[in-house]
């Protein structure tokens, strides 16, 4: 017996994210992930522009509860992609908002990419994903070092998905916006761990406010907790 799916959602937009998740599978087994070319080329920008990439099923799921738990209402995600990952948070987000009968507005998710052409198709599938998720995501696009200068709010969780050197700088752009207890979502961490090392090295530094733990799931997920 299935058990039961954790979201609170109709299944309308429970089929549509298996479908994307599934899509994003199958596009992710055609790539030779061990001969791509230099991530800062723009031959890997060409090869990127039309993958999903989406963050696995698993991993979004314990994103979504993890937003419920800490009653997020402000989401940051780095590294928006096809905007996948970004209905859970959306999702999140809006039930909590829901369930606080004295909030003037529905929360928002500021989500970042750098592609326009995935960004457009991110907006598709929003409007596909429906009335559930309306008027919270707030999309800016664009390079983040630019984007997440302004108007982010008091940030409950930041999402870092995106290419490994770049988190680093989403992080010290988001941090002076953090509340006490925020949290922050690395993926891929163990898979590309040379590449995080800035990161790590930022958030284990003695007196960094920062608490880092690496998850089992595939490829690595790291939680940091900014206290």
């Amino acid at each position: 017996m299935a058990p039961p799916t954790p979201l609170d959602a109709s299944p309308h937009l429970l089929e549509f994210l298996k479908t994307l998740h599934s899509q994003s599978l199958t596009q992710e087994a055609t790539v030779d992930w061990y001969s791509l070319p230099d991530q800062r080329s723009d031959a890997f920008d060409d090869l990127m522009r039309d993958k999903f990439i989406a963050l696995d099923q698993d991993k979004c799921e314990l994103v979504y509860h993890i937003l419920r738990s800490i009653n997020a209402k402000t989401v940051v995600e780095a590294g928006t992609s096809f905007g996948v990952s970004t209905i859970y948070l959306a999702l999140a987000v809006a039930e909590n908002t829901k369930r606080n009968a004295s909030a003037t507005a529905r929360g928002r998710v500021i989500a970042t990419e750098k592609e326009p052409s995935k960004a457009s198709e991110a907006l598709k599938n929003w409007e596909r994903a429906g009335v559930e998720i309306e008027g919270i995501i707030d999309l800016r696009i664009g390079d983040l070092r630019e984007t997440l200068t302004r108007d982010l709010g008091v940030v409950d969780f930041l999402l870092l998905d995106i290419w490994a050197p770049l988190a680093l700088p989403a992080l010290k752009l988001v941090q002076p916006c953090l509340r006490p207890g925020a949290v922050i979502m690395a993926d891929n961490t163990v898979k590309a761990a040379d590449k995080y090392e800035e990161l790590f090295a930022y958030v284990d530094a003695p007196g960094s406010l920062f608490r880092r733990v690496t998850l089992p799931y595939e490829g690595g997920l790291d939680m940091i907790i900014y206290q």
